[in-house]
């Protein structure tokens, strides 16, 4: 008989506390280590995660190479037919697996999105009438027998349910018109029985099936697949016991439909949706079930109010079968180990809790709930940082200040000034950061070298970024932001509110990891952050150079944010410092401004009642950061990976002049939706996937190009890569750079072509 849940986490940061797994993959995928030196690597960060979840009554147990979407489409077989010839390694799919997630020179990866309002992104399945559904893989059976080897007494394997997969594939290219992936829920619950199965006999006490796309809005037709996946998989004979969780929302009537179901536990997630506490008494049939309280915040850094969530926990009691606390999803989401970082302010650190810190307070909470004793915890004792004059600058903001001239009188003002042609060509931002560089940046910061070497080094990168772009012939240029190690983090590493990690490290999808700043207090931006770089780039060139800033959405979406006051009010902060520097960057000569909104979509709310109120906020902090910016400068801002048809309409209300958006990997899926709410102005659907190492040839650039044309008339069609090059080599980008403007120069003809 399986024993209590007791206290728990859903999941566990997995990349390493050092990025061990991302350098051991690197390695292999660059041929420089084999595939048993990368096993053992992984194996090694696996036994210590055990060792680490030593205190939990029940331990998760997962462990992947990429992703965890990937893993199961891997264990199913589901692997699309390009991906077949790549051969297996060693007895195993590994190279199928990394094909499927980075692709090849002959195949396409799979479509990168997501994972719910987080920004973790997953591979999406590709299903048709015909992909194969079998058990190809016992990796799950193998990671139990190992954590059991391992002395786990309670090990709980966790992999995403079957009906969230589904829903969270899309319909392969060969399928029929109309065809759902969700059709072939039953045969894909079979695979799933055989696996519980085989986990009970390995020694799982509990299987954690993660459900969660039911915290977005569903249909009866969903609810009731839901509900006939669980009945189906709680009739296996000698299985584990089943949890479904429910993490990153309210799950509504799926939670109705699961609690009437055979499964043996539920979790909810609390933190997002404290309101399900309310709903627990009023569900009979949890009473005879586990209910796992997600009380401690897998998405934030803050220390937890332990005495509120036991308060919270306690209500709880007598309505449920046995009560069970965790955290309210997987860790997956924050960072290691607050302890390691040594440049914090001890204020700030005062105020948090890692992945490692929050399985302290989770067994904090199971202690007290078994002992009835009261948690003494100092949450919250540091004080916010208050600056009245960013509060009062705020609360001065009036409609008017997120307003520019209509988009016909900027257009024409802004032609005037760039002299662009049709189908102008341009990068996202970023260049392949070579060694050079990031030595250059870790020499300065541990100063090695003074301001006036690392000022020069910066400058000669610059150049060479400019030659090369000149050489290429793209018509708009970037500097190639060497002096940036992310994104987000060189803006906070430059705004008093922010503060940033050591060895933050979040996996943001395969071996690519962020440090996500820590926006702790009020922002403000005291003197001009990108300006010298724009202004000195814009010298070597009578091309236009762009001027590049984060939007204020994604600098909130990509830090961990204070919760001390309505994300609205922070995006208007963060927004009024982007005003600043649009207006110094104009005044240093810049024509183009790009605010990146690389993650709009990102924190939609699961529920579409809740969007508008999002959505009002978000777009409204872009307009009051660009809203300052005359008539003649051109505004870009670019959107990544995402459902584009979600945010079509905030999109457009962004009311930027040209908007750059993800759409080679998606086969330019977001161009019906362009066309469908009549997108009247510049756009340059991203013909070049960045996120593969592939170089893909003139013709299939040109063939995205043409796809474009339909939708978009060449006078508002911009000619770009998916997102910057950063992560990328040089061979790689000159080739396909080159590619890209000679397949933009071709369709330029051919508009002009028409025109006559």
């Amino acid at each position: 008989m399986s024993g209590p849940i007791g206290a728990t986490v859903l999941g566990y940061p997995r990349i390493g506390p050092r990025r061990e797994l991302k350098k051991a993959l690197e390695a292999y995928w660059k041929g420089a280590s084999s595939a048993d030196e990368l096993a053992q690597v992984a194996a090694d960060l696996r036994a210590r995660t055990y060792r680490e979840l030593a205190g939990l009554d029940s331990q998760p147990i997962s462990g992947s190479y990429y992703d965890h979407v990937l893993d199961v489409t891997a264990m199913v077989d589901a692997v699309p037919p390009r991906f077949r010839p790549h051969g297996r390694r060693e007895g195993t799919a590994l190279d199928e697996y990394f094909a499927m997630a980075r692709g090849t020179a002959t195949a396409a990866p799979l479509e990168m999105t997501k994972w719910f309002d987080t920004n973790y992104h997953y591979l999406v399945p590709e299903i048709g009438p015909d992909t194969p559904l079998r058990l190809a893989d016992e990796t799950p059976v193998e990671r139990v027998r190992e954590a059991v080897a391992a002395g786990v007494t309670a090990p709980r394997p966790a992999l995403v349910g079957p009906v969230t997969y589904l829903l969270l594939a899309k319909a392969a290219d060969e399928a029929p018109e109309g065809f759902s992936p969700l059709a072939r829920l039953d045969e894909l619950v079979e695979v799933y029985a055989q696996l519980l199965a085989k986990l009970a006999d390995a020694g799982a006490a509990w299987v954690q099936l993660e459900e969660s796309a039911f915290v977005a809005d569903r249909g009866d037709e969903e609810l009731a697949a839901l509900r006939r996946a669980h009945d189906r998989l709680s009739g296996t004979p000698d299985r584990p016991r089943i949890l479904v969780t429910f993490s990153y929302g309210d799950p509504g009537p799926a939670l109705d439909e699961v609690a009437d179901s055979r499964v043996d536990g539920i979790a909810l997630d609390l933190v997002t949706a404290p309101q399900l506490a309310d709903r627990v008494p009023a569900l009979p049939a949890l009473r005879e079930k586990t209910v796992v309280a997600g009380l401690v915040d897998g998405r934030n850094v803050w220390r937890a109010d332990l005495a509120g969530a036991l308060s919270r926990a306690a209500t709880l009691l007598g309505s449920v079968g046995d009560l069970a606390v965790s955290t309210s999803c997987s860790l997956l989401h924050v960072p290691y180990d607050v302890t390691v970082e040594s440049t914090l302010d001890p204020t700030v650190v005062a105020r948090l809790a890692f992945a490692r810190q929050k399985l302290d307070e989770v067994v904090t909470l199971g202690e007290a709930l078994r002992s009835g004793t009261r948690p003494s915890d100092a949450a919250g004792s540091a004080a916010v940082a208050v600056d009245e004059a960013v509060r009062a600058r705020v609360a001065a903001v009036a409609p008017g200040d997120r307003e520019r001239p209509e988009y016909l009188v900027r257009a024409k003002a802004q032609q005037e000034r760039l002299g662009l042609p049709p189908l102008p060509t341009t990068t996202i931002g970023s260049f392949p950061q070579t060694p050079n560089v990031r030595r250059t940046r870790a020499d300065w910061a541990n100063g090695r070298i003074d301001d006036a070497e690392y000022t020069r080094r910066m400058r000669s990168e610059i150049e060479r970024v400019i030659r090369l772009q000149e050489a290429i012939g793209l018509d708009v240029l970037v500097h190639g932001e060497p002096e940036r190690n992310d994104m987000v983090q060189y803006f906070a590493d430059n705004l008093p509110g922010f503060a940033t990690t050591e060895l933050g490290w979040v996996q943001s999808y395969g071996s690519r990891c962020v440090r996500p700043p820590i926006l702790h207090g009020d922002v403000s931006r005291p003197e001009p952050i990108t300006v010298d770089w724009a202004r000195y780039a814009q010298s070597l060139s009578s091309k236009p150079v762009k001027g590049m800033l984060t939007g204020p959405v994604t600098i909130l979406a990509w830090s961990f944010v204070r919760d001390d006051q309505p994300l609205g009010r922070t995006a208007d902060q963060v927004a009024l410092a982007l005003r600043d520097e649009i207006a110094d960057l104009e005044a240093a000569g810049i024509g183009i401004v790009q605010v990146d909104e690389a993650a709009l979509r990102e924190l939609l709310p699961p529920r579409r009642a809740d969007w508008a109120a999002y959505l009002d906020w978000a777009v409204g902090s872009f307009r009051l950061a660009t809203g300052g910016a005359s008539e003649e400068t051109q505004v870009h801002t670019h959107l990544c990976y995402s459902e584009f048809g979600d945010v079509i309409d905030a999109i457009d209300g962004l009311d930027a002049d040209v908007t750059t958006i993800e759409a080679a990997r998606s086969r330019m899926e977001v161009l019906a939706d362009l066309e469908a709410i009549g997108y009247s102005r510049g756009v340059g659907p991203g013909v070049y996937d960045i996120h593969s190492p592939r170089v893909p040839e003139r013709e299939e650039i040109a063939a995205l190009i043409a796809e474009a044309q339909r939708v978009v008339p060449g006078d508002r069609l911009w000619v770009n890569p998916d997102c910057g090059l950063k992560t990328r080599g040089y061979e790689e980008v000159e080739a396909t750079l080159r590619a890209m403007v000679e397949a933009a120069r071709a369709a330029r003809l051919r508009h002009r072509g028409t025109r006559r």
